[in-house]
Parts: structure tokens; C-alpha cells; sequence
């Protein structure tokens, strides 16, 4: 049957919006979480927290993301994907505006919303890809991480001029960041009147689901996953202070956090479509748990400004591939959108409460030992473990 222009023409600016919603739905992934790491410093002295708890700021989304995971495909089998999602960001767009009043009650509760509503989109993106554009999975991967990361490196860099050189102080400053909450929420409510509806399409996901549980492979994802999750979110949470303690002005810290995740970029973007093409992605997983490794090496061992330059290069390669690599085995080590919501869940409950024990683990290190040398020296030993479960979850298996 040939369907008349209007009708081709109505699809294929559904199809384009729905790109455009995936990728709006991406921005709003990372900056509620990475531009508190730049000003947790003035959040610290404003309301007095310790390390250990300004470390929770950054671990509580991901305590977050732990438990709620594997709740977000009966949510979507009971509405379906594209309202789940909208009801992610409304979560995260209520947390942005909460955590800004001036206590530290609203200041983790805020918080606490941020986690559950970007915990629902980071389950259910990769699902939704799987589904509608199975053959283009690759690329529609790479254009969702590396828009994740680019807005995520924005909001790094551009927290502290915010607060400071605007004037806003870090309350108005957090706040900016849940403008693009609000663009997504108005262009996914076009898209959610204009779908035909999935409900029941995560249905046989969550039947036998306990199945995944017993895959060593899927172990092997969900444990790469939580590893260079924890990797990640330290950086975040404590680049900018590690930096200042070597000498660096806090808005050049934040800047260099910024360049960080700028520099892993072109990572985010080619990783997963090379890691679409290969059989195994093992030695992939190797190079980028390496660059890891090296990077908080030369951190540690710094001697002058290029050489810390060129370990935030590396650092951020090897931070900027890793993520979007774990994103692409979902895809990869699955067969169809149901084990692919099976096995996003799994991984990302899994390797989020390891990732969650991060930025507290290494802010209590800190405090104890009151040098960075041991907390860097204990990224490495972490390094060493992505690289390892990552050459794991890159045999050419399906779970």
C-alpha cells in the first residue's frame, strides 16, 4: 500500500522530532549532576557540609539510578516509553527548581528527584533506540552520548562564570540547568499526542527477566557499566578540587573539568559506531581503560602544567569512550528491544550502586588521609578493573 505524501510527509517529521526529542532528552542526562562539581566548594561553605556529604550530591542520583532501574520497564509496560520518559523529565525539571532553595534538606531532596528522573531516561533511551531505529543503533548511540557529553562539559565549565562572574550565586547557577529540561518536556508532549502508543511493549521484558541475572555476560556489562560509572562521577564530583589542591584557581578547575569531558567527545561520538562494526570489542575496551589509567597516573605525578594538560587529555578519552562503550554493549550483547530492557536494567542497577559508592568512597579517603595521593591511587586500581571486565563484555556473545 503507498501511502499519499501528507501521510510521508507527517512521518517523516515524526521520525525527525523523535530524533530531535532523543537528543533533547540527552541533555538533560548529565548537568544537573556535573555542574555541582565546580561549586561544591561555595555549596560546602554556604551550608557547611563536609567532604563525605558534598561526595553524596554527586552519589545520591546514582543510589538512585541503582534501585530504580529495574522498576523503570514495568513503569513503561503499564504507560509506554515515550510517556515514562516525559514523567523523567518533569522529575528531573522539579529537582532542578527544589534543590535550589538554601537548605541541606531541599538541597538532597532536589537532588534525590534529579536521580529517579534521569535514572528513568538512562534505562529507557537505549530500549527506545533498539526499537525504532535497530539498524542504526550504532550511530543513534554515538549521537545521543556525545550530545549527552558536550552539554554535560558545558555545564562543567560554565557553572562557576554562573555563579560568579554572573552573579547569580550557585543556587541561580544550578538552576540555569533545568532550561533544557523544560524544552524537551514541550517538544515530548507533540510527540507523546502524535504516537500510536507502545504500551506493552516492555510486557516480555519483564516476564522471565530474571533470566538476565543469570548470564555471566550480563555480569560482565553491568560490572564494566558500575566501574567506569564510579570512574566517572569521582572525576565529577572531585577533579576541580584535586586540581585546586595542585595550584589551579577554582574557575580553572572547573574549566579544566570541562575541557575534560570536551576532549572525550569525538570518544562518545566514533566508540560506539567502531564498536557496532567489530566482532569483539575487547582490545577497544582495553585502549580506553588504559587512557583512564594513565591519565590519573600523570595527575598524580604531575610535574608541570602540559603534563597535567596531557593527563585530562587522556583522562578524558578514555571517560568519554568507556560510557558510550557500556551503552553499545546493551545494544550489542542483545538480540531485540526486550533483552535489551532486560539487560539495560540489570546493568544499570548493578553498575550504578557501585558507581554511587564512588564519590563518597574518595571524599572519606580525603578526609582520612588529607592527600589526593591515595584517592588517585585507588582510581587506578579501579581503571584496572574496567579494562578487564571490559575485554570480558566485549566477547562476540549475546546474553
Amino acid at each position: 500500500m503507498v501511502l499519499p505524501d501528507s501521510a510521508v510527509k507527517a512521518k517523516s517529521l515524526y521520525i525527525n522530532l523523535f530524533i530531535v526529542g532523543i537528543v533533547l532528552v540527552s541533555f538533560n542526562l548529565r548537568p544537573a549532576i556535573t555542574s555541582v562539581g565546580p561549586l561544591v566548594g561555595m555549596i560546602q561553605e554556604d551550608l557547611g557540609l563536609a567532604h563525605w556529604s558534598a561526595g553524596l550530591l554527586t552519589s545520591l542520583p546514582l543510589i538512585c539510578f541503582a534501585f530504580m532501574s529495574p522498576l523503570v520497564p514495568k513503569i513503561a509496560n503499564r504507560l509506554h516509553n515515550e510517556l515514562t520518559l516525559q514523567i523523567g523529565l518533569i522529575a528531573i525539571l522539579i529537582g532542578v527548581i527544589v534543590r535550589t532553595i538554601s537548605t541541606v534538606f531541599f538541597l538532597f531532596a532536589g537532588t534525590f528527584l534529579i536521580g529517579i528522573g534521569i535514572a528513568i531516561c538512562n534505562v529507557l533511551l537505549p530500549v527506545v533506540i533498539k526499537d525504532k531505529f535497530p539498524s542504526k543503533f550504532g550511530l543513534m548511540t554515538s549521537v545521543y552520548s556525545t550530545s549527552m557529553g558536550l552539554v554535560a562539559s558545558l555545564a562543567s565549565g560554565f557553572s562557576v562564570p554562573l555563579a560568579v562572574g554572573f552573579e547569580l550565586g550557585w543556587q541561580r547557577a544550578l538552576l540555569v540547568w533545568g532550561v533544557p529540561a523544560v524544552i524537551a518536556i514541550i517538544l515530548w508532549v507533540y510527540l507523546i499526542k502524535n504516537s500510536k502508543g507502545n504500551k506493552g511493549d516492555m510486557k516480555r521484558s519483564t516476564n522471565g527477566g530474571n533470566r538476565i541475572w543469570r548470564s555471566p555476560l550480563a555480569w560482565y556489562v553491568a560490572l564494566f557499566m558500575g566501574f567506569q560509572s564510579f570512574l566517572f562521577y569521582v572525576t565529577i564530583a572531585w577533579l576541580p578540587e584535586i586540581l585546586q589542591d595542585l595550584g589551579v584557581s577554582t574557575a580553572t578547575a572547573g574549566w579544566l573539568l570541562s575541557f575534560t569531558q570536551f576532549m572525550g567527545l569525538p570518544a562518545s561520538f566514533f566508540v560506539p559506531m567502531i564498536a557496532g562494526k567489530l566482532r569483539s570489542q575487547a582490545w577497544l575496551a582495553g585502549i580506553l581503560g588504559a587512557c583512564s589509567i594513565l591519565g590519573y597516573a600523570g595527575i598524580m605525578y604531575t610535574s608541570s602544567f602540559v603534563m597535567m594538560i596531557f593527563s585530562i587529555v587522556l583522562l578524558g578519552l578514555g571517560l568519554g569512550g568507556t560510557f558510550p562503550l557500556g551503552l553499545a554493549y546493551i545494544g550489542i550483547r542483545s538480540r531485540d528491544a526486550r533483552q535489551a530492557a532486560e539487560l539495560s536494567g540489570m546493568a544499570q542497577s548493578v553498575g550504578y550502586i557501585l558507581a554511587a559508592v564512588g564519590p563518597i568512597a574518595i571524599g572519606s579517603l580525603y578526609d582520612v588521609a588529607h592527600t589526593w595521593t591515595v584517592p588517585l591511587i585507588t582510581l587506578i586500581a579501579v581503571g584496572v578493573l574496567v579494562c578487564l571486565f571490559g575485554a570480558s563484555a566485549g566477547r562476540d556473545q549475546y546474553v
